[in-house]
């Protein structure tokens, strides 16, 4: 009978021993397995070291990283896109973790000390701030490569056998454990995670990669106009997910040699995995939703019509990412506040709010807000109706206003009496900003622009 890492990892013994015709006398033999399985990730995990690449600008969210890097940007009602990888890493049992920074990173950083501040580097669990500080001369970070390049010493320190570079800009749950597992299983020198997505997702945003039959990365292009398509599975791709495994030596021999090439330009997608692809053993890791048989959840929430539908896409009864999972918390720094509150019941004016996420500190003070997702220390006045839209921390709604399809940003105030979302022309004639696909975007500075 043979086990797989899904067995693993997804099955409970029962089941097994099912589908596998075992006999009782099986049974202490598979929980063996499983234990010695679980021991072995488990040993794996604490040997890596993790480096998340937050260093990100994310120009295609204008104004909402105008004084923010992008993994710092809002999500979910209470978190930060970098809480998704970070919560990751500890869940996955990689508790030794550096977030690499440059753009614009003082919210990050003030984020991280104060959500990710608590764990204690004598038991080997830490989050460390690595700064583009100039380690080797007097450029900043030039690129992912760059970035881990310039920190080399600090992860040799370590003494970690597996470096885990992950985005920090993507949400979604992982093991990682597994992955690592499979790494180490395959003797890879550097293992790429993927999953399917369409072509035309791909196009120009993904790195996308050609597999053999044994899962070996034979081709890489980086954000191709026209990306290859799967083999038998027309309109489909397989797109890097910006998350690599490498062999500690492996990937500081390679850095070397691309620092010394001044026609590269040190990313990872771009010079590394395309320079080693033919001589050296480059693998793929398929992310695979742990639950079901489904696509797994992973969104890239790099624009503003993305960044709207992941969080509507929170609100629904049963959505696919469940943030209430208590066996894969998603942590982060939470300011203390009252319970959310809810006032006025009077027949023209009632305080609700309808297939809605309300976070602490709210008051919503005789509106509605319907299919919408308020972060904390929100204040909904009387008569305001608030529809498919986001409220991020600290925003104050006046009496009178409709929203629908917005995005606040933080600490925003919306005068009385204000429409916004129902007239395209009219948002854009008001200074606000308008995406593609319809969604308003409102700042403080737009709101103090119009006088």
């Amino acid at each position: 009978m043979k086990i797989s890492i899904e067995h693993f990892h997804h099955a409970n013994l029962y089941y097994l021993c099912l589908v596998n015709g075992c006999k009782t006398s099986d049974h202490n033999r598979i929980l063996r397995m499983l234990h010695n399985y679980d021991r072995h990730i488990s040993l794996l995990t604490k040997n890596t070291y993790a480096i998340i690449l937050a260093g990100g600008k994310g120009s295609r969210l204008f104004e909402l990283t105008k004084w923010r890097a992008k993994p710092a940007v809002y999500f979910g009602g209470m978190f930060r896109i970098i809480d998704f990888p970070l919560s990751n890493c500890f869940n996955s049992g990689v508790c030794r973790v550096g977030v690499a920074t440059q753009y614009k990173s003082h919210s990050l950083i003030r984020h991280i000390n104060r959500g990710w501040g608590q764990f204690k580097a004598d038991l080997s669990e830490f989050v460390e701030i690595l700064p583009a500080s100039q380690q080797k001369g007097d450029d900043w970070y030039l690129g992912t490569a760059d970035a881990v390049s310039q920190n080399a010493n600090i992860i040799r320190e370590t003494g970690a056998k597996y470096v885990l570079i992950l985005s920090g800009d993507h949400v979604y749950r992982m093991d990682y454990g597994v992955l690592i597992a499979q790494h180490v299983e395959n003797n890879a020198d550097m293992t790429v995670c993927c999953l399917e997505t369409t072509v035309e997702e791909a196009a120009g945003r993904f790195g996308v990669m050609t597999i053999d039959e044994n899962n070996r990365v034979v081709e890489f292009n980086e954000k191709p106009a026209a990306p290859k398509e799967i083999p038998g599975k027309p309109g489909l791709c397989l797109a890097s997910m910006g998350n690599y495994v490498f062999d500690v030596d492996f990937l500081f021999e390679q850095l070397e040699k691309d620092g010394i090439n001044n026609t590269s330009s040190h990313d990872f997608g771009n010079d590394i995995i395309p320079s080693i692809i033919d001589n050296h053993n480059i693998c793929a890791f398929a992310f695979a939703d742990p639950d079901s048989s489904k696509k797994p959840y992973w969104r890239d929430v790099g624009t503003l019509d993305s960044l709207w539908e992941a969080n509507m896409e929170l609100i629904e009864p049963e959505p696919q990412f469940n943030l209430y999972d208590r066996s894969w918390p998603i942590m982060t720094y939470q300011e203390q506040l009252p319970p959310a509150k809810f006032i006025f019941d009077d027949d023209y004016r009632r305080g609700t709010a309808l297939d809605s996420t309300v976070s602490s500190g709210c008051i919503i003070s005789g509106s509605t807000i319907r299919k919408s997702l308020l972060y904390s220390s929100v204040h909904t006045h009387s008569h305001s109706l608030i529809e498919y839209s986001v409220l991020m921390r600290g925003c104050d709604i006046g009496e009178h206003c409709k929203l629908r399809r917005v995005i606040v940003d933080t600490e925003c105030h919306i005068p009385a009496g204000m429409t916004i979302g129902y007239d395209r022309e009219q948002d854009i004639a008001n200074g606000f900003r308008v995406s593609d696909k319809g969604i308003t975007l409102v700042t403080k500075e737009m709101i103090a622009a119009l006088g």
